[in-house]
């Protein structure tokens, strides 16, 4: 069996009663941090300026745009949710692929479930399937995928989202083939286009389009044999080496969607053991913005690669550079959203950003790091980070979660039962109505 046919079968077979506990409960705190940060995003420019472009084109208005009163049609919320899940960083991470789950995987399911409605065990069923098919996927093309340039969560997204979309219509193994070749065909997205408007297209196009492939499959729509792994399949083109193996090895019993990580911090992951070290020497030292001489930093290649930005001019640009979020932290103390705004870049622009020097460390994991600070005063002081706070290995709890979801909603004034949100969220296995939960997330 192929890798297309095995990742194939196993979307289009997938039992709920198959999945183990560990990662049903896993699936409820990923969908609880991406309802925290959809909702954080959901008054965005961004998400404006789609909303106003959308509005002349949409078709029935069947889908909640979380966070707000506006309601789309099921492809044009995927889209608009999904890229205000992730439009601030705050999102889930595989760490072993740095593909955002979650933002692409939860958009179009909770989109149709309004439009054609299903349980929630059928919703968060729908929910494995795509993070394990966009992650099996990632983990083939990696790491020679994200490093040369492409956005590994819209690349890998389209397939996620074909997934779950194809799980809810009942496409076979076939079908879901099909609507795996048409994602192929329409993957895209550019690292280049990180703390910019343009990522959100990308993301949000991932969602949309995915959703679209599952639909067009349903009614025949297919492609190549091997989408996936033919001499000019998605492996070939977008990776070099590619690890085919990885689409099915240990499938259905390793379990990649369960390795998710939630970040404390809206920032790209590398930068999150950054930030823990500074604020332990912030707290610990009192150290503060202004003692500083100069910084390095130590840690996987990537943090060095997307976070050596000390010229940004923008709160988009600030959640991935390094010389920002440690001025800011060391600054204010914290490193909430209100430290990633225009009017935080400004401020560091204007009062100075540390110049930091970068070493690689191609063996450090991406959640580690070590933050050397020289002062003015002489002193030199060290902070190394093993496991950044919400990574795999030093997880944020069921609780921080829940109050990352309040937070997050009350800073965009929202006005709706988040307590209510909250518990739909952990019992939507026992829901007649996957709609229900999405509809409580909707601004008043």
């Amino acid at each position: 069996m192929t890798g297309d046919e095995a990742l194939s079968a196993f979307a289009a077979t997938l039992r709920w009663e198959d999945v183990p506990e560990r990662v049903r409960h896993e699936a409820k705190r990923s969908l609880m941090n991406i309802f925290a940060t959809a909702l954080a995003g959901c008054r965005e420019p961004a998400v404006e300026i789609v909303l106003q472009t959308t509005a002349a084109y949409s078709g029935p208005p069947t889908s909640t745009v979380i966070g707000r009163t506006e309601r789309l049609d099921a492809p044009s919320a995927a889209f608009v949710n999904a890229m205000g899940a992730n439009i601030f960083d705050f999102d889930d991470t595989h760490e072993a692929t740095i593909i955002h789950p979650a933002s692409v995987v939860f958009a179009p399911i909770f989109a149709r479930a309004e439009a054609h409605p299903f349980s929630g065990a059928d919703a968060l069923r729908a929910f494995v399937i795509g993070g394990e098919v966009m992650c099996r996927i990632g983990l083939a093309v990696s790491p020679y995928h994200y490093t040369h340039g492409w956005h590994i969560t819209s690349t890998c997204g389209a397939f996620g989202a074909a997934a779950a979309g194809g799980a809810l219509v009942g496409l076979d193994a076939e079908q879901m083939n099909g609507a795996f070749a048409t994602a192929a065909a329409q993957s895209s997205g550019l690292v280049d286009t990180l703390g910019t408007m343009a990522k959100s297209a990308s993301v949000g196009g991932a969602a949309r389009n995915g959703l679209i492939a599952a639909e067009l499959a349903s009614r025949g729509f297919s492609g190549p044999a091997r989408p996936l792994t033919g001499a000019r399949g998605y492996l070939a083109v977008y990776s070099s080496d590619a690890d085919a193996a990885a689409l099915s090895d240990d499938l259905g019993h390793r379990w990649e969607i369960a390795d998710n990580a939630y970040k404390p911090y809206p920032v790209g992951v590398v930068l999150n053991p950054v930030l823990d070290a500074c604020l332990e020497l912030y707290l610990e030292e009192e150290v503060r913005a202004g003692d500083l001489a100069s910084v390095e930093l130590t840690g996987h290649p990537l943090l060095r690669q997307r976070t050596d930005r000390p010229d940004i001019a923008t709160g988009r640009e600030a959640q991935v550079s390094a010389q920002h979020a440690i001025a800011m932290l060391l600054t204010h103390g914290r490193a909430g959203l209100g430290e990633f705004t225009d009017a935080a870049a400004a401020e560091t622009a204007a009062s100075g950003r540390p110049q930091v020097r970068f070493h690689d460390d191609e063996g450090r994991d991406v959640a580690s790091a070590v933050v050397t600070l020289h002062l003015k005063d002489g002193r030199t002081l060290t902070r190394e980070v093993q496991a950044a706070r919400g990574s795999k290995t030093n997880p944020l709890s069921d609780g921080e979660l829940e109050t990352k979801l309040a937070t997050l909603a009350g800073g965009v004034g929202f006005t709706g039962a988040v307590d209510a949100l909250i518990e739909a969220i952990w019992s939507l296995d026992t829901a007649s109505d996957a709609g229900a939960v999405v509809r409580l997330a909707a601004g008043g």
